[in-house]
């Protein structure tokens, strides 16, 4: 057996673990990346890239029924389902160059395509090769949460590791989970012709702010997505007419076809995870906010990784924020931390919902009622109007002083607007920073700086304003 002594060894070639091969490769230290399956892992192959292929697919199908609003009918779009899979796969086959094995052996990584497990605390075994690193890190991701509902296994449901592989549109579309990836993949398949119906047992995107969920949520709905909260599976069957799932208390949909988008689960099978002495739960391998194990020689992130106990952030982008933390902390020896009020989120329905920091519900859980809750309709953007936007919001959450908490957008492009709320809480600028500014006219984002100057309001009707303005005006 071949033994391989790197600085660092990397499990897993996902958007977290390349990011630190290349940048450990970057400043010449040795580094063994092992992946058993494909370069780019989930987001790049059966996640976040192929699926806003598809949504960017469907958002102009609805561009094309939404024209006559403009005076330009061109009638319902025809759609080529196999030709909508080629671009999608075609943007894969894109951006792959950039996470190819090529790639990363020209940066000077070690690339063993295998499947590792450990051997011992400082030892993990990767095909014919015993690799004794001083430093590794777990980056293996997370796969889909598959329920277990009686007559499930008996029909072959969709998930977003096979739904991009389809070369027909489902004619009846049951997806079970009302989270992000349900529904944005719900809307999207709605507007390429397909009936959709949605089945979550709680609340469709519970996580976020009701008051910006219910944006998205009623604009499935007019698309004609069928969406039903509160509602669980029971059972799946296939009968005559096609699969059928029986609703607890009463009630079947039919179906063509059954999307499973019901959460996520780490990636620790195979890995041997206790005879390396490290400790993992339900959720994943447990960190803490440093992003190391029990085993002090090894770091996990991205999906995989429990910070905490809080849980894991299941987001491409904080997988990559990840792999900065523990650069520093291996390579400069660093004291790091993960700060969870700095880390955005988007959900990619039509309208987008962006989130960073506290919603409302947080906030006020944690300070009471010592806040100050700003508001702007997306109505009131002139941009809005000239492009039919439709209906949104921006909602800000203060201390009383001004110290932004967290803020919430619903909107066309809520992610490039809630990417400046990103910024102001990152360096934890003051809602001043955003009534200062000047933003160019018009944009959708302009709300944020309507918003801020609404913290400001109260103030112009104070009566001591208002004699200070008075006598001012004595002197001319």
């Amino acid at each position: 057996m071949r033994l391989l002594t790197p600085d660092i060894c990397v499990i897993g070639a996902g958007s977290g673990g390349l990011s630190v091969a290349a940048g450990a490769a970057a400043f010449g230290v040795p580094v063994v990346l092992i992946e058993r399956h494909r370069m780019g892992g989930d987001c790049l192959n059966t996640g976040c890239v192929p699926s806003k292929a598809l949504i960017a697919a469907g958002r102009h199908a609805e561009a094309i029924r939404a024209a006559r609003r403009f005076g330009i009918d061109a009638g319902e779009p025809r759609i080529d389902f196999a030709a909508v899979q080629d671009h999608v796969r075609e943007t894969i086959a894109a951006i792959a160059p950039h996470d190819s094995q090529e790639r990363f052996e020209g940066l000077g990584v070690t690339v063993l395509r295998e499947t590792a497990r450990f051997e011992d605390a400082a030892t993990v075994i990767a095909g014919d090769c015993r690799i004794r690193a001083r430093r590794f890190v777990i980056a293996t991701g997370s796969s889909p949460a598959v329920p277990a509902i009686p007559g499930l296994d008996t029909i072959p449901y969709l998930t977003n590791e096979s739904l991009f592989d389809l070369r027909a549109l489902p004619a009846r579309l049951a997806v079970i989970g009302g989270g992000p990836i349900g529904l944005e993949m719900a809307q999207a398949h709605r507007r390429l012709g397909s009936a959709v119906t949605v089945i979550e047992a709680g609340r469709a995107l519970a996580r976020e702010d009701a008051d910006l969920a219910r944006f998205a949520l009623d604009r499935l709905r007019q698309e004609g997505v069928d969406l039903r909260e509160a509602t669980a599976v029971a059972e799946v069957a296939v009968e005559a007419e096609g699969i059928v799932l029986g609703l607890q208390g009463g009630g079947r949909i039919g179906a063509s076809h059954v999307l499973v988008a019901a959460g996520r689960r780490p990636n620790t099978a195979g890995l041997d995870l206790a005879a390396a002495g490290i400790d993992e739960g339900p959720s994943g391998i447990r960190v803490d906010r440093g992003l190391r194990t029990s085993n002090r020689r090894v770091h996990a992130i991205g999906d995989v990784a429990d910070v905490a106990g809080l849980g894991p952030l299941r987001f491409t982008h904080v997988a990559g924020y990840h792999a900065g933390l523990v650069l520093r902390a291996i390579l400069f020896r660093l004291p790091v931390a993960e700060d969870r009020a700095i880390l955005p989120r988007v959900t990619y329905t039509d309208p987008e919902i962006g989130q960073v920091g506290l919603t409302e519900a947080e906030a006020r859980a944690r300070h009471g009622d010592g806040l100050r809750i700003l508001v702007e309709p997306l109505s009131a953007s002139d941009r809005a109007r000239t492009d039919r936007a439709g209906e949104g919001m921006i909602k800000v959450i203060t201390t009383k002083r001004g110290r932004i908490l967290g803020a919430g957008v619903a909107a066309p492009e809520a992610g490039e607007i809630i990417n400046a709320w990103s910024l102001a809480v990152a360096n934890r600028l003051g809602i001043g920073a955003f009534a200062r500014a000047v933003p160019p006219y018009p944009i959708l984002g302009e709300i944020g700086r309507r918003a801020a100057i609404g913290y400001y309001r109260p103030g112009l009707t104070s009566p001591w304003l208002r004699r200070i303005i008075s006598l001012l005006r004595r002197f001319g």
